[in-house]
């Protein structure tokens, strides 16, 4: 009989959704996720009434809290990017197109039911525009810059990022202009024609840039190891000292110049107090530089440490999903047990708590813990039957 040598095949490409993951990719969208729910069980559990970021009645301790959570979002959005460039490896162009117009509008969908009602406990009677609805749209611009050379969507997404505070003075006006204009980049709540209220919160210009950025250095994840860390420490590094130089001048980057306090402490936080809606040049800077380091750092990987993170990590979705659900669910109950009112937690406008509610800083950390562990176990599960279910 013939010898039958075996086929020789290539490895699968690295791809989030294929047998030979991104570790780093994973490890880094876990942390994150995990620092992200540290910002909502605030939300519940904490005194709503209070703005972490304003310099005036914040503490240092609240003030840190909420702005290790700036993070999450630029994160989240650029490793969508990537993920996007990595999932076209197994695609043609038509399929990634289709696949990321379906994605986006499916995001669109879930943030307008099944989010907004976890969230409020209640149907608002409004569209709400949040990070789903910026992934989601993002998306569907992308599924049509895909068809541009590499470069020029890479030269797109960093124009968007690095210019758009050019666009600050503009005002939106009524009308459908005004509307469109504050879609695109001013916040707050619009009404659309036929009077139904919309609540922009993540005005899109800026987030379409940073998903068109991780498209864009998409092959860095399929680069050799050494050169894909030495590339994303030196932009790391590049990015922070850009910040750096900027935020010092106060010359561009930000609506909101930071100013020096007798105090050093406040100082510093006045100089990372950065616009979050839209995303200005410096948070982004500020954010991004980190997220690039960090996706250096686990590059070899973190051990037996980073197992819990990689688990979140390959289920974003999944996770993000559920823990409205359960941090607002926990947050009744603890409420409803220690005697304090929680008809507020089922109406709107949301997140304005009653007089006197609110935990110290230190339970808003123990009820976080116990609500990312609450998570890690229905993800775990998750994450197995979706495995086994390929």
């Amino acid at each position: 009989m013939t010898d039958l040598k075996p086929i020789r095949r290539d490895p699968p490409a690295s791809t989030p959704n294929g047998p030979d993951r991104v570790e780093s990719i994973d490890l880094v969208r876990g942390a994150v996720m995990v620092v992200m729910v540290l910002d909502h069980v605030r939300d519940f559990f904490g005194n709503a009434n209070l703005d972490p970021t304003d310099l005036s009645t914040t503490t240092p301790a609240l003030f840190f809290t909420r702005w290790v959570t700036h993070y999450c979002a630029p994160t989240f959005l650029f490793l969508a990017g990537v993920s996007a460039f990595l999932s076209g490896a197994r695609r043609s162009k038509p399929e990634l197109s289709r696949h990321l117009l379906v994605r986006g509008f499916w995001l669109i969908v879930l943030e307008q039911t099944l989010v907004s009602v976890c969230l409020f406990f209640t149907y608002p009677q409004f569209l709400f525009c949040a990070i789903l609805w910026a992934i989601g749209w993002s998306m569907i611009v992308l599924a049509v810059l895909i068809y541009l050379p590499r470069p020029i969507i890479g030269a797109i997404g960093l124009g968007l990022i690095a210019f758009h505070n050019t666009l600050d003075p503009i005002v939106p006006g009524e009308g459908g202009w005004g509307l469109l204009w504050s879609l695109l980049h001013v916040r707050g709540f619009r009404v659309l024609p036929g009077g139904l209220p919309i609540l922009v919160g993540y005005p899109l210009i800026p987030w379409v840039g940073v998903v068109a950025l991780g498209y864009a250095l998409g092959p860095l994840f399929r680069a050799a190891p050494s050169r894909r860390r030495l590339t994303l420490t030196a932009m790391g590094l590049a990015a922070l000292a850009g910040f750096v130089v900027l935020r010092w001048s106060r010359t561009y980057g930000d609506p909101r110049p930071w100013e020096p306090r007798e105090d050093f402490l406040f100082s510093l936080m006045s100089f990372l107090n950065c616009e979050k809606y839209p995303p200005s040049l410096l948070y982004l800077l500020m954010t991004l530089g980190p997220a690039w380091l960090a996706l250096a750092a686990f590059d070899r990987g973190i051990g037996r440490a980073g197992r819990p993170l990689e688990v979140l990590g390959r289920v974003p979705l999944f996770f993000y999903l559920l823990q409205w659900p359960v941090a607002h669910g926990l947050a009744v109950i603890v409420a409803a047990i220690q005697g304090y009112p929680t008809g507020w937690m089922f109406r709107l406008p949301p997140f304005q708590s009653p007089l006197g509610y609110g935990e110290s800083l230190g339970m808003v950390y123990l009820f976080w813990i116990i609500t990312v562990a609450l998570l890690y176990g229905a993800s775990r599960w998750y994450g197995e039957w979706a495995r086994r279910r390929s």
